[in-house]
């Protein structure tokens, strides 16, 4: 069987210097000491399960990772692992977070039509899922992703809600398709608020 120690060691050793740590700092955030570091990095020693799980947290490997002598798919640094990790966390996050609005709108409309088969609105939960989307999708954005997004949402959001607002009539046999030209002004006002802000962040010194 081959000998797990030296290769321990050697991948202790290269994620370490790829985080730009020294012995000390790594032993700190073990809580052991930088005695026991040095001699897993000699490979006099190997760490128990529960220090190579921490040691995998701590460099956004796997435990296996640890474990092999050869890996033939080089590793981003720790930082952009690190990024990654979290923007593909929030990306599901987020999908979550909408598919939930659907899962909503469709059980409306199915409790809507077990109740009232007779109902000529009730396919409106569908209509109205589109801009409680938008808001799901605006408040991920502001907390995790670029918000120059944002304004690229918001336009969504408002042609969605002024849409469904003019579905919603329709469904009731009055016809208001001139709100949708709300939406000229919001839009223009949105461009505007766009470029004021942009133009302002750029302005601002560093």
């Amino acid at each position: 069987m081959q000998d797990l120690k030296p290769i321990i060691a050697k991948n202790i050793t290269a994620l370490r210097q790829e985080k730009k740590m020294t012995q000390i700092e790594l032993a700190e955030q073990l809580n052991y000491s930088d005695k026991a570091v040095s001699k897993w990095e000699r490979g006099e020693s190997v760490p128990d399960v529960m220090v190579l799980k921490a040691l995998a947290d701590l460099f956004g490997v796997t435990v296996d990772y640890l474990l092999e002598a050869e890996h033939p798919v080089a590793l981003d640094p720790p930082e952009e692992r690190v990024l990654f990790s979290a923007f593909r966390n929030h990306t599901v996050v987020t999908l979550l977070g909408i598919l939930v609005v659907w899962f909503a709108a469709t059980l409306c409309f199915v409790v809507m039509d077990l109740i009232a088969p007779g109902l000529r609105w009730h396919w409106l939960s569908f209509v109205y899922a589109v801009p409680a989307c938008m808001i799901v999708w605006l408040v991920f954005n502001s907390l995790w992703f670029n918000r120059r997004r944002n304004y690229m949402i918001i336009s969504f959001l408002m042609w969605s809600a002024l849409l469904a607002a003019v579905l919603t009539t329709m469904a009731f046999d009055f016809r208001a398709w001139q709100m949708l030209t709300l939406g000229v002004p919001g839009q223009a006002a949105i461009c505007i608020w766009s470029r004021f802000v942009t133009r302002k962040k750029e302005s601002d010194p560093a």
